[in-house]
């Protein structure tokens, strides 16, 4: 189905919201894949209250978290939001169209990225200690409703980051969720320091790409983990000073069910050959069921293992005598809170990290990419255009 012509927007992005919207919406009786879950809708644009903003929406990323929504994986997501659409989507770049009362920081016309962690800014964890503690915090676009794949969307004032100027609506669209991510997570939470091995799984993913951008920024060894031979030569160039092909080792018996020991030793011994005889001091965790045993075996004495997903299941099983024996930790890390984010985004305007965007879609095949995804069809971030026209707008001097 094609969309109608979206409202036109000039050069520097500015428009009036109109009384209604084009949206890929999922509704409760159509879960599913999601080619067959999300439909096209025209549906009524939403008006921002105290303390939120209305965003233009100029072009949108694709994450795994509208994958589980469709399909209602682990739970319906209609459980969290209470109504009976969704639109999904938590990556955005846009253009700032209109303001609720108590915003004072932005304006229309402001070129934003919107990150994902919403709060209710009011409790004590909010202020004074980490939103991300908050009882009534959520993602946007996953656990919330007005996600990034619609003309507008409705979110926090403090979900808003300075759009890079050097970048393309899409460009800045695709970094936001796994870059703030993979910045909490080693940064803040797994105190990356200089000299530090670190193992990254899924190195050619979102997540795993930032991963590596941000060990090279650091002075930290990154090995890159990956699962096909054309995701080699990215994380070479992204920093990895090696990088292990998964596919070569055995990590799960697959008769037992079980960890293969033997497997995990030769992995680690893989490892070590490419860091000068020396265990991990940090993974770099997003995997789940598949690595995580492996993780907690090689990672070395007092190391770190840093989790913030389980794509390939959330059910863990692995030896915890070399968890306690040999006193390595497990952190868990969920996204990133409004400093952590507006940190991280300065050294994307600095140009010290790079966003990794492989392939673009026009709003009108918007499930067709998250059907890739479904699939593990793709190859790095891929990002979904939805108030520009075409690839390469956007970039201000």
């Amino acid at each position: 189905m094609t969309p109608p012509a979206l409202p036109l927007v000039d050069e520097v992005g500015s428009a009036a919201a109109p009384a209604s919207m084009q949206a890929w919406v999922i509704r409760p009786e159509r879960l599913g894949e999601p080619v067959d879950a999300m439909r096209l809708e025209t549906i009524g644009v939403p008006e921002p209250g105290p303390g939120e903003v209305l965003v233009r929406v100029m072009a949108a990323g694709v994450n795994y978290n509208l994958v589980w929504a469709a399909m209602g994986k682990p739970v319906s997501i209609f459980r969290y939001t209470g109504d009976d659409f969704h639109i999904g989507g938590s990556d955005a770049s846009g253009v700032v169209a209109a303001v609720g009362p108590g915003v004072q920081r932005w304006q229309p016309g402001d070129e934003v990225v919107i990150h994902c962690n919403q709060s209710c800014g009011e409790c004590p964890e909010c202020n004074g200690f980490d939103p991300m503690a908050c009882s009534e915090q959520k993602i946007w676009g996953y656990e919330t409703n007005w996600g990034s794949f619609a003309e507008f969307t409705r979110v926090q004032a403090q979900q808003l980051v300075p759009k890079p100027k050097h970048l393309s609506w899409e460009e800045a669209a695709s970094y936001a969720l796994v870059y703030f991510t993979a910045y909490r997570m080693l940064v803040d939470q797994a105190n990356l320091q200089a000299g530090d091995n670190v193992l990254v799984w899924g190195a050619g993913g979102g997540l795993g790409s930032m991963a590596l951008q941000l060990c090279r920024l650091y002075g930290a060894n990154a090995v890159a983990v990956v699962s096909s031979e054309d995701k080699v030569d990215l994380c070479k160039r992204l920093g990895a000073i090696a990088v292990i092909d998964r596919r070569e080792f055995d990590l799960v018996d697959r008769d037992a069910g079980e960890p293969n020991l033997a497997e995990m030793k030769r992995f680690g011994k893989a490892i070590r050959s490419a860091t000068g005889g020396r265990d991990p001091d940090i993974v770099f965790e997003h995997v789940g069921a598949a690595t995580f045993p492996t993780s907690v075996f090689v990672c070395k004495t007092f190391g770190r293992v840093v989790i913030c997903g389980a794509t390939s299941g959330f059910s863990l099983n692995f030896d915890v005598r070399y968890l306690w024996m040999r006193q390595k930790s497990i952190i868990g890390s969920h996204f990133a809170n409004a400093y952590q984010a507006t940190r991280a985004n300065q050294l994307i305007i600095e140009r010290k990290i790079m966003p990794v965007l492989m392939r673009t879609f026009p709003f009108a095949e918007c499930p067709i990419p998250h059907q890739m995804m479904r699939e593990n069809a793709h190859l790095g971030k891929m990002v979904v255009l939805v108030g520009a026209e075409t690839t390469g707008l956007g970039v201000r001097p």
